[in-house]
Protein backbone atom coordinates (compact mmCIF):
# COMPACT_ATOMS: atom_id res chain seq x y z
CA UNK A 1 0.00 0.00 0.00
CA UNK A 2 2.97 2.30 0.49
CA UNK A 3 3.57 2.09 -3.28
CA UNK A 4 0.08 3.46 -4.04
CA UNK A 5 -1.20 7.05 -4.02
CA UNK A 6 -2.81 6.37 -0.61
CA UNK A 7 0.70 5.90 0.86
CA UNK A 8 -0.42 5.26 4.44
CA UNK A 9 -0.81 2.16 6.60
CA UNK A 10 -4.50 1.54 5.96
CA UNK A 11 -4.48 -1.61 8.11
CA UNK A 12 -3.46 0.39 11.17
CA UNK A 13 -6.07 3.07 10.46
CA UNK A 14 -8.80 0.46 9.99
CA UNK A 15 -7.97 -1.41 13.23
CA UNK A 16 -7.79 1.86 15.17
CA UNK A 17 -11.24 2.83 13.87
CA UNK A 18 -12.69 -0.60 14.71
CA UNK A 19 -11.39 -0.53 18.28
CA UNK A 20 -12.70 3.01 18.74
CA UNK A 21 -16.19 1.68 17.97
CA UNK A 22 -15.79 -1.32 20.29
CA UNK A 23 -15.43 -3.82 17.43
CA UNK A 24 -12.93 -6.65 17.88
CA UNK A 25 -10.60 -6.75 14.84
CA UNK A 26 -9.80 -9.90 12.94
CA UNK A 27 -7.70 -11.02 9.99
CA UNK A 28 -8.65 -12.86 6.81
CA UNK A 29 -5.61 -14.51 5.25
CA UNK A 30 -5.26 -16.54 2.04
CA UNK A 31 -2.16 -18.80 2.13
CA UNK A 32 -2.44 -19.32 -1.64
CA UNK A 33 -1.03 -15.83 -2.11
CA UNK A 34 -1.97 -14.70 -5.62
CA UNK A 35 0.82 -12.11 -5.82
CA UNK A 36 3.46 -14.68 -4.85
CA UNK A 37 2.10 -17.17 -7.40
CA UNK A 38 2.07 -14.48 -10.09
CA UNK A 39 5.65 -13.40 -9.37
CA UNK A 40 6.77 -17.03 -9.66
CA UNK A 41 4.92 -17.67 -12.94
CA UNK A 42 2.54 -20.17 -11.34
CA UNK A 43 -1.04 -20.14 -12.70
CA UNK A 44 -3.34 -18.68 -10.06
CA UNK A 45 -5.68 -21.38 -8.75
CA UNK A 46 -7.18 -22.64 -5.50
CA UNK A 47 -7.12 -26.02 -3.73
CA UNK A 48 -4.91 -27.74 -6.31
CA UNK A 49 -1.48 -29.32 -5.68
CA UNK A 50 0.64 -26.81 -7.64
CA UNK A 51 -0.26 -23.89 -5.32
CA UNK A 52 0.48 -25.72 -2.06
CA UNK A 53 3.42 -25.24 0.30
CA UNK A 54 5.01 -28.63 -0.31
CA UNK A 55 5.65 -27.91 -4.02
CA UNK A 56 6.44 -24.20 -3.72
CA UNK A 57 9.64 -23.54 -1.83
CA UNK A 58 9.45 -20.16 -0.16
CA UNK A 59 5.66 -19.76 -0.08
CA UNK A 60 5.28 -20.89 3.54
CA UNK A 61 8.11 -18.59 4.67
CA UNK A 62 6.50 -15.70 2.77
CA UNK A 63 3.15 -16.39 4.44
CA UNK A 64 4.72 -16.69 7.88
CA UNK A 65 6.44 -13.33 7.46
CA UNK A 66 3.11 -11.70 6.61
CA UNK A 67 1.31 -13.37 9.54
CA UNK A 68 4.10 -12.21 11.86
CA UNK A 69 3.69 -8.63 10.62
CA UNK A 70 -0.10 -8.71 11.01
CA UNK A 71 0.04 -10.19 14.52
CA UNK A 72 2.86 -8.06 15.95
CA UNK A 73 2.36 -4.57 14.45
CA UNK A 74 -1.31 -3.92 15.14
CA UNK A 75 -2.07 -4.79 18.74
CA UNK A 76 -4.37 -7.59 19.96
CA UNK A 77 -6.15 -9.42 17.13
CA UNK A 78 -9.23 -11.34 18.23
CA UNK A 79 -9.60 -13.83 15.38
CA UNK A 80 -7.98 -15.07 12.20
CA UNK A 81 -9.50 -16.86 9.20
CA UNK A 82 -7.19 -18.99 7.02
CA UNK A 83 -8.79 -19.45 3.60
CA UNK A 84 -6.46 -22.27 2.61
CA UNK A 85 -3.98 -24.68 4.16
CA UNK A 86 -3.45 -23.43 7.77
CA UNK A 87 -0.58 -25.76 8.68
CA UNK A 88 2.41 -23.85 9.94
CA UNK A 89 0.36 -20.65 10.10
CA UNK A 90 -2.24 -21.29 12.79
CA UNK A 91 0.48 -22.60 15.10
CA UNK A 92 2.42 -19.37 14.50
CA UNK A 93 -0.73 -17.32 15.17
CA UNK A 94 -1.32 -19.08 18.51
CA UNK A 95 2.36 -18.56 19.44
CA UNK A 96 2.28 -14.85 18.64
CA UNK A 97 -1.14 -14.21 20.18
CA UNK A 98 -2.20 -17.09 22.46
CA UNK A 99 -5.75 -15.75 22.88
CA UNK A 100 -6.50 -15.49 19.16
CA UNK A 101 -9.44 -17.52 17.85
CA UNK A 102 -8.74 -19.44 14.64
CA UNK A 103 -12.01 -19.87 12.75
CA UNK A 104 -11.42 -21.43 9.31
CA UNK A 105 -8.36 -23.55 9.86
CA UNK A 106 -9.42 -24.41 13.40
CA UNK A 107 -13.17 -25.15 13.30
CA UNK A 108 -15.83 -26.07 10.75
CA UNK A 109 -16.82 -23.05 8.64
CA UNK A 110 -19.64 -23.91 6.19
CA UNK A 111 -19.94 -21.18 3.58
CA UNK A 112 -23.15 -19.86 1.99
CA UNK A 113 -25.24 -22.45 3.82
CA UNK A 114 -26.38 -23.40 7.31
CA UNK A 115 -26.06 -27.12 8.14
CA UNK A 116 -29.33 -28.95 8.66
CA UNK A 117 -28.39 -30.08 12.17
CA UNK A 118 -25.91 -29.07 14.89
CA UNK A 119 -22.27 -29.86 14.12
CA UNK A 120 -19.99 -31.38 16.77
CA UNK A 121 -17.88 -28.75 18.48
CA UNK A 122 -17.76 -25.03 17.70
CA UNK A 123 -18.53 -23.94 14.14
CA UNK A 124 -19.26 -20.80 12.14
CA UNK A 125 -21.51 -20.17 9.14
CA UNK A 126 -20.07 -17.66 6.66
CA UNK A 127 -22.75 -15.87 4.67
CA UNK A 128 -23.06 -12.93 2.29
CA UNK A 129 -25.87 -10.38 2.42
CA UNK A 130 -26.28 -10.77 -1.30
CA UNK A 131 -24.45 -13.15 -3.63
CA UNK A 132 -20.97 -11.58 -3.51
CA UNK A 133 -18.30 -11.05 -0.88
CA UNK A 134 -17.00 -7.78 -2.31
CA UNK A 135 -19.08 -4.80 -3.41
CA UNK A 136 -20.75 -5.36 -6.75
CA UNK A 137 -23.23 -2.70 -7.93
CA UNK A 138 -25.46 -5.26 -9.65
CA UNK A 139 -25.76 -7.52 -6.58
CA UNK A 140 -29.13 -8.67 -5.28
CA UNK A 141 -29.65 -8.90 -1.52
CA UNK A 142 -31.36 -11.26 0.86
CA UNK A 143 -34.33 -9.77 2.69
CA UNK A 144 -34.15 -8.92 6.40
CA UNK A 145 -36.48 -11.85 7.28
CA UNK A 146 -34.15 -14.16 5.32
CA UNK A 147 -31.07 -12.83 7.11
CA UNK A 148 -32.75 -13.16 10.50
CA UNK A 149 -33.74 -16.73 9.65
CA UNK A 150 -30.09 -17.46 8.88
CA UNK A 151 -29.06 -16.00 12.25
CA UNK A 152 -31.77 -17.83 14.19
CA UNK A 153 -31.22 -21.19 12.48
CA UNK A 154 -27.46 -20.89 13.01
CA UNK A 155 -27.82 -20.17 16.73
CA UNK A 156 -30.49 -22.86 17.19
CA UNK A 157 -27.89 -25.31 15.84
CA UNK A 158 -25.10 -23.96 18.04
CA UNK A 159 -23.11 -22.04 15.43
CA UNK A 160 -21.66 -18.54 15.17
CA UNK A 161 -22.67 -16.35 12.22
CA UNK A 162 -20.21 -14.33 10.16
CA UNK A 163 -22.34 -11.99 8.02
CA UNK A 164 -20.37 -10.25 5.29
CA UNK A 165 -20.57 -6.63 4.21
CA UNK A 166 -18.77 -5.22 1.16
CA UNK A 167 -17.88 -1.51 1.25
CA UNK A 168 -17.86 0.60 -1.90
CA UNK A 169 -14.54 1.94 -3.22
CA UNK A 170 -14.83 5.04 -1.02
CA UNK A 171 -15.29 2.90 2.12
CA UNK A 172 -19.00 3.61 2.49
CA UNK A 173 -21.42 0.73 2.95
CA UNK A 174 -24.04 0.47 0.19
CA UNK A 175 -27.36 1.78 1.47
CA UNK A 176 -28.95 -1.66 0.92
CA UNK A 177 -26.44 -3.20 3.33
CA UNK A 178 -26.72 -0.38 5.85
CA UNK A 179 -30.52 -0.61 5.92
CA UNK A 180 -30.37 -4.34 6.55
CA UNK A 181 -27.80 -3.94 9.31
CA UNK A 182 -29.95 -1.31 11.00
CA UNK A 183 -33.03 -3.54 10.87
CA UNK A 184 -31.06 -6.49 12.23
CA UNK A 185 -29.73 -4.13 14.90
CA UNK A 186 -33.28 -3.18 15.89
CA UNK A 187 -34.24 -6.85 16.19
CA UNK A 188 -31.09 -7.56 18.23
CA UNK A 189 -31.77 -4.56 20.50
CA UNK A 190 -35.01 -6.29 21.51
CA UNK A 191 -34.02 -9.96 21.27
CA UNK A 192 -30.24 -10.34 21.69
CA UNK A 193 -30.84 -12.29 24.91
CA UNK A 194 -31.87 -15.32 22.82
CA UNK A 195 -28.72 -15.10 20.67
CA UNK A 196 -25.72 -14.33 22.89
CA UNK A 197 -24.36 -16.93 25.35
CA UNK A 198 -27.06 -19.45 24.43
CA UNK A 199 -26.83 -23.05 23.29
CA UNK A 200 -29.13 -25.40 21.38
CA UNK A 201 -32.21 -26.92 23.02
CA UNK A 202 -32.55 -30.68 22.66
CA UNK A 203 -34.37 -30.04 19.37
CA UNK A 204 -33.78 -27.09 17.06
CA UNK A 205 -37.43 -26.27 16.41
CA UNK A 206 -41.04 -27.36 16.53
CA UNK A 207 -42.29 -26.41 13.08
CA UNK A 208 -42.05 -22.57 12.89
CA UNK A 209 -40.90 -22.09 16.51
CA UNK A 210 -37.11 -22.17 16.96
CA UNK A 211 -35.29 -22.67 20.24
CA UNK A 212 -32.19 -21.60 22.14
CA UNK A 213 -31.55 -22.03 25.86
CA UNK A 214 -29.41 -20.94 28.80
CA UNK A 215 -29.05 -23.68 31.44
CA UNK A 216 -29.86 -22.74 35.05
CA UNK A 217 -27.00 -22.91 37.57
CA UNK A 218 -26.79 -23.33 41.33
CA UNK A 219 -24.90 -21.04 43.69
CA UNK A 220 -21.64 -22.84 42.87
CA UNK A 221 -22.08 -22.47 39.12
CA UNK A 222 -23.05 -26.10 38.52
CA UNK A 223 -25.60 -26.59 35.75
CA UNK A 224 -29.04 -27.82 36.75
CA UNK A 225 -31.58 -29.84 34.77
CA UNK A 226 -33.71 -26.76 34.13
CA UNK A 227 -33.12 -23.94 31.66
CA UNK A 228 -34.41 -20.63 30.45
CA UNK A 229 -35.87 -21.41 27.04
CA UNK A 230 -36.27 -18.92 24.20
CA UNK A 231 -39.05 -19.78 21.75
CA UNK A 232 -38.44 -17.72 18.60
CA UNK A 233 -41.80 -17.44 16.84
CA UNK A 234 -41.19 -17.23 13.10
CA UNK A 235 -44.75 -16.57 11.93
CA UNK A 236 -46.89 -13.48 11.29
CA UNK A 237 -47.86 -11.93 14.62
CA UNK A 238 -49.53 -8.55 14.50
CA UNK A 239 -49.23 -6.11 17.40
CA UNK A 240 -52.19 -6.35 19.76
CA UNK A 241 -53.07 -9.95 18.92
CA UNK A 242 -52.55 -13.18 20.84
CA UNK A 243 -50.73 -16.20 19.50
CA UNK A 244 -50.87 -19.65 21.06
CA UNK A 245 -48.08 -22.20 20.87
CA UNK A 246 -48.42 -25.88 21.72
CA UNK A 247 -44.92 -27.13 22.58
CA UNK A 248 -44.28 -30.83 23.04
CA UNK A 249 -40.56 -30.66 23.82
CA UNK A 250 -40.99 -28.46 26.92
CA UNK A 251 -42.18 -29.21 30.46
CA UNK A 252 -42.67 -26.46 33.03
CA UNK A 253 -41.83 -26.53 36.74
CA UNK A 254 -43.35 -24.75 39.71
CA UNK A 255 -40.88 -21.88 39.16
CA UNK A 256 -41.61 -21.37 35.46
CA UNK A 257 -42.61 -17.91 34.23
CA UNK A 258 -43.35 -16.64 30.73
CA UNK A 259 -42.70 -13.28 29.09
CA UNK A 260 -42.12 -11.72 25.66
CA UNK A 261 -38.75 -10.06 25.14
CA UNK A 262 -38.93 -6.29 24.74
CA UNK A 263 -42.23 -5.70 26.57
CA UNK A 264 -43.55 -5.87 30.12
CA UNK A 265 -46.75 -7.72 29.07
CA UNK A 266 -48.73 -5.61 31.55
CA UNK A 267 -50.05 -2.83 29.34
CA UNK A 268 -51.12 -2.38 25.73
CA UNK A 269 -50.72 1.20 24.58
CA UNK A 270 -54.01 3.12 24.06
CA UNK A 271 -56.10 0.10 25.15
CA UNK A 272 -56.32 0.26 28.92
CA UNK A 273 -58.89 -2.55 29.20
CA UNK A 274 -56.71 -5.05 27.32
CA UNK A 275 -54.98 -7.71 29.39
CA UNK A 276 -51.78 -8.83 27.61
CA UNK A 277 -50.61 -11.09 30.44
CA UNK A 278 -49.05 -14.29 28.96
CA UNK A 279 -50.01 -17.71 30.30
CA UNK A 280 -48.65 -21.26 30.52
CA UNK A 281 -50.86 -24.33 30.75
CA UNK A 282 -49.87 -28.00 30.63
CA UNK A 283 -52.38 -30.11 28.71
CA UNK A 284 -52.44 -33.63 27.32
CA UNK A 285 -51.17 -32.50 23.91
CA UNK A 286 -48.32 -30.37 25.25
CA UNK A 287 -47.49 -27.05 26.86
CA UNK A 288 -49.89 -24.29 25.77
CA UNK A 289 -48.24 -20.87 25.68
CA UNK A 290 -50.49 -17.85 25.06
CA UNK A 291 -49.04 -14.37 24.63
CA UNK A 292 -49.88 -10.98 23.10
CA UNK A 293 -47.37 -8.93 21.15
CA UNK A 294 -47.47 -5.31 22.35
CA UNK A 295 -44.17 -3.95 20.98
CA UNK A 296 -44.61 -0.83 18.83
CA UNK A 297 -41.61 -1.32 16.56
CA UNK A 298 -43.44 0.17 13.58
CA UNK A 299 -46.21 2.76 13.53
CA UNK A 300 -48.38 0.51 11.38
CA UNK A 301 -48.43 -2.25 14.01
CA UNK A 302 -47.18 -4.75 11.44
CA UNK A 303 -43.66 -6.04 12.15
CA UNK A 304 -42.66 -8.94 9.91
CA UNK A 305 -39.77 -10.25 11.98
CA UNK A 306 -39.94 -12.93 14.71
CA UNK A 307 -40.88 -12.28 18.33
CA UNK A 308 -39.29 -14.20 21.19
CA UNK A 309 -41.08 -15.80 24.12
CA UNK A 310 -38.95 -16.51 27.21
CA UNK A 311 -39.95 -19.37 29.53
CA UNK A 312 -37.88 -19.83 32.67
CA UNK A 313 -37.03 -22.98 34.67
CA UNK A 314 -38.23 -25.53 32.11
CA UNK A 315 -37.25 -29.14 31.55
CA UNK A 316 -36.94 -31.25 28.41
CA UNK A 317 -40.04 -33.34 27.66
CA UNK A 318 -39.04 -34.98 24.39
CA UNK A 319 -36.12 -36.99 23.01
CA UNK A 320 -35.84 -36.36 19.28
CA UNK A 321 -35.20 -39.05 16.66
CA UNK A 322 -31.73 -39.39 15.19
CA UNK A 323 -30.72 -39.79 11.55
CA UNK A 324 -27.53 -41.23 10.05
CA UNK A 325 -26.41 -41.19 6.42
CA UNK A 326 -24.45 -44.24 5.28
CA UNK A 327 -22.16 -44.48 2.25
CA UNK A 328 -24.17 -44.95 -0.96
CA UNK A 329 -23.53 -48.06 -3.05
CA UNK A 330 -22.95 -47.81 -6.81
CA UNK A 331 -24.83 -50.29 -9.00
CA UNK A 332 -24.20 -49.73 -12.69
CA UNK A 333 -25.62 -46.33 -13.58
CA UNK A 334 -27.63 -46.16 -10.36
CA UNK A 335 -26.86 -45.48 -6.72
CA UNK A 336 -28.44 -47.10 -3.67
CA UNK A 337 -28.75 -44.43 -0.98
CA UNK A 338 -28.68 -45.79 2.57
CA UNK A 339 -29.71 -44.34 5.92
CA UNK A 340 -30.74 -45.25 9.46
CA UNK A 341 -33.00 -43.64 12.01
CA UNK A 342 -33.72 -44.21 15.68
CA UNK A 343 -36.73 -42.95 17.61
CA UNK A 344 -36.17 -43.21 21.37
CA UNK A 345 -38.58 -40.45 22.35
CA UNK A 346 -41.93 -41.34 20.81
CA UNK A 347 -43.82 -43.88 18.73
CA UNK A 348 -44.78 -41.46 15.99
CA UNK A 349 -44.88 -42.50 12.35
CA UNK A 350 -42.33 -40.50 10.38
CA UNK A 351 -41.41 -39.96 6.77
CA UNK A 352 -37.88 -40.88 5.74
CA UNK A 353 -35.88 -40.23 2.60
CA UNK A 354 -32.90 -38.46 1.11
CA UNK A 355 -31.78 -35.13 -0.34
CA UNK A 356 -28.83 -34.47 -2.63
CA UNK A 357 -27.06 -31.44 -4.09
CA UNK A 358 -24.33 -30.96 -6.65
CA UNK A 359 -20.99 -29.63 -5.38
CA UNK A 360 -19.08 -29.83 -8.66
CA UNK A 361 -16.71 -26.86 -8.92
CA UNK A 362 -17.56 -25.57 -5.43
CA UNK A 363 -15.00 -24.15 -3.03
CA UNK A 364 -14.07 -26.69 -0.36
CA UNK A 365 -16.32 -24.97 2.18
CA UNK A 366 -18.90 -23.20 -0.02
CA UNK A 367 -22.27 -24.68 -0.92
CA UNK A 368 -24.52 -22.66 -3.21
CA UNK A 369 -26.71 -25.34 -4.83
CA UNK A 370 -30.08 -26.12 -3.30
CA UNK A 371 -30.89 -29.51 -1.84
CA UNK A 372 -32.97 -31.65 -4.19
CA UNK A 373 -35.47 -33.92 -2.38
CA UNK A 374 -36.22 -37.49 -3.36
CA UNK A 375 -39.65 -38.99 -2.55
CA UNK A 376 -40.31 -39.79 1.13
CA UNK A 377 -41.86 -42.95 2.54
CA UNK A 378 -43.83 -43.36 5.79
CA UNK A 379 -42.38 -45.75 8.37
CA UNK A 380 -43.13 -46.51 12.01
CA UNK A 381 -40.33 -48.94 12.84
CA UNK A 382 -36.85 -47.47 13.44
CA UNK A 383 -33.92 -48.90 11.53
CA UNK A 384 -32.37 -48.88 8.08
CA UNK A 385 -33.96 -47.54 4.90
CA UNK A 386 -32.80 -47.21 1.30
CA UNK A 387 -33.73 -45.60 -2.00
CA UNK A 388 -32.30 -46.19 -5.46
CA UNK A 389 -31.69 -43.17 -7.70
CA UNK A 390 -30.51 -42.42 -11.21
CA UNK A 391 -30.22 -38.68 -10.54
CA UNK A 392 -26.41 -38.62 -10.36
CA UNK A 393 -24.63 -37.66 -13.57
CA UNK A 394 -21.25 -39.08 -14.68
CA UNK A 395 -18.22 -37.00 -13.73
CA UNK A 396 -20.06 -34.97 -11.11
CA UNK A 397 -19.63 -34.56 -7.34
CA UNK A 398 -22.59 -34.63 -4.94
CA UNK A 399 -23.49 -34.54 -1.27
CA UNK A 400 -26.26 -36.72 0.15
CA UNK A 401 -28.06 -36.55 3.49
CA UNK A 402 -30.88 -38.48 5.12
CA UNK A 403 -34.15 -36.78 6.04
CA UNK A 404 -36.50 -37.82 8.85
CA UNK A 405 -39.72 -35.80 8.94
CA UNK A 406 -41.25 -36.11 12.39
CA UNK A 407 -44.61 -34.42 13.15
CA UNK A 408 -42.74 -31.84 15.27
CA UNK A 409 -39.66 -31.17 13.17
CA UNK A 410 -37.51 -32.32 10.26
CA UNK A 411 -34.20 -33.96 11.18
CA UNK A 412 -31.24 -34.21 8.81
CA UNK A 413 -28.44 -36.74 8.93
CA UNK A 414 -24.75 -36.18 8.29
CA UNK A 415 -23.63 -35.30 4.77
CA UNK A 416 -21.82 -37.92 2.65
CA UNK A 417 -19.85 -37.04 -0.48
CA UNK A 418 -20.42 -38.99 -3.71
CA UNK A 419 -18.00 -38.75 -6.65
CA UNK A 420 -19.45 -40.30 -9.80
CA UNK A 421 -17.11 -41.88 -12.33
CA UNK A 422 -16.71 -39.97 -15.62
CA UNK A 423 -17.63 -43.19 -17.43
CA UNK A 424 -21.16 -43.52 -18.70
CA UNK A 425 -21.80 -46.15 -16.05
CA UNK A 426 -20.79 -45.61 -12.43
CA UNK A 427 -18.28 -48.12 -11.06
Amino acid sequence: VMDTPFHRDITKELYTALRKQGIAPGVYYSPDDFYWLYKHNIPINRYVPNVQFNVNSGLLKYDQQQITELLTHYGPISMIFFDGDPRGLRELAWKLQPNIVVTRGGIETPEQNVPGSPLPGPWEANMTMGTSWQYQPQDTYKSVPELLDILIHTRARGGNLLLNVGPKPDGELPIEQEERLRQIGLWMFINSECIYNTRPWNITNENDVWFTQIPDKDANGKELKTSTLYAIVDRPWRRGTFTELVLQSVRTTAQSQVSVLGQNSKVFEYQQRADPTPTLKEQSDGLHVRAMRTQRLTDSGVYANPAVIRITHVEQAFIPPTATTLDPQANGGKYLLRGEWQNPGSKATVQVGFEYRTITGEDTNARTSRWQPLPLESVSTPGAFTRETEAFQPGQDYEVRTVVRHPLLTIYGNMVRVTVSPAASAK
